[in-house]
């Protein structure tokens, strides 16, 4: 297996940042500030993104086994996005190695259908044609959407575009594989099997998980603590920076790794 670059700082219990589609382990660093005080936090590039090298395929399942290839035993998983489907896979699939779930703006399915609210397939159909058409330029329009309805978005969207650019730009499969998992991907019949503690966290304003997903996902697995943050939409640990480290932090301290 290809190794998985990550950078680990702090001291303490092992706390484990799985990013999104389209950026990098670098995402977490104006949040991670606040955390290592508490926790090592491994921040990881997934395959084919950031530093990290380009696997054959990518599934739920391999990207979790590369994270499992970090010198940790046992740790708080917190997946935003994308990385929040690769956080529920290994908390359904590996629960002796994931003391505590946390998942950021995200959904056990990502594709919208009649009887469940999420982003529209034209949407992810467009990215994906996009990517071969100008696949920068692509990236770029997915980063706006992101910040897309927070109440500092342009703000937002320059730090993404600084942090996205301090490692190098995502492999082009990896991205088409990616999208692939989020217009396929559905975990909802197996989230009872989620037995660890779990924080989902929500932004108000997030155009690619609504509000009515957050309502969905609490009957699926009422035993889950939930939060919304009222002035971001996707990435509310860039829009609010210090309450989003103070969850996790309330949230993480409270279980034994």
């Amino acid at each position: 297996m290809s190794k998985l670059y990550y950078e680990a700082h702090g001291q303490g219990p092992a706390l484990i940042l799985v990013h999104g589609w389209g950026l990098n382990g670098a995402v977490w660093r104006p949040v991670s500030e606040l955390l290592v005080e508490h926790f090592c936090v491994y921040q990881v590039d997934l395959p084919g993104f950031g530093q990290s090298p380009v696997q054959p395929e990518l599934s739920l399942a391999s990207m979790v086994e590369a994270i499992l290839t970090l010198p940790v035993q046992r740790a708080v998983w917190l997946g935003w996005s994308l990385g929040g489907l690769v956080a529920k896979y290994a908390a359904i699939h590996h629960p002796q190695r994931v003391a505590g779930l946390i998942t950021v703006a995200s959904s056990a399915h990502f594709m919208a259908k009649t009887d469940w609210p999420g982003i529209q397939p034209q949407v992810l159909q467009g990215f994906a044609e996009g990517l071969q058409q100008d696949f920068k330029k692509t990236l770029q329009q997915f980063l706006a959407i992101q910040a897309m309805g927070s109440e500092q978005a342009k703000q937002d969207i320059r730090q993404l575009r600084e942090l996205l650019a301090t490692r190098p730009l995502p492999n082009l499969a990896a991205l088409e594989q990616g999208l692939v998992l989020l217009q396929n991907q559905d975990l909802r019949a197996e989230l009872a099997q989620i037995t660890m503690p779990w924080l989902q966290l929500y932004g108000r304003s997030d155009a690619l998980v609504p509000k009515a997903a957050m309502q969905q996902h609490a009957l699926l697995h009422s035993e889950a603590e939930q939060f919304q943050f009222n002035q971001s939409s996707h990435a509310p640990f860039i829009s609010e920076k210090q309450l989003f480290a103070e969850k996790v932090l309330d949230f993480a301290r409270a279980i034994v790794v």
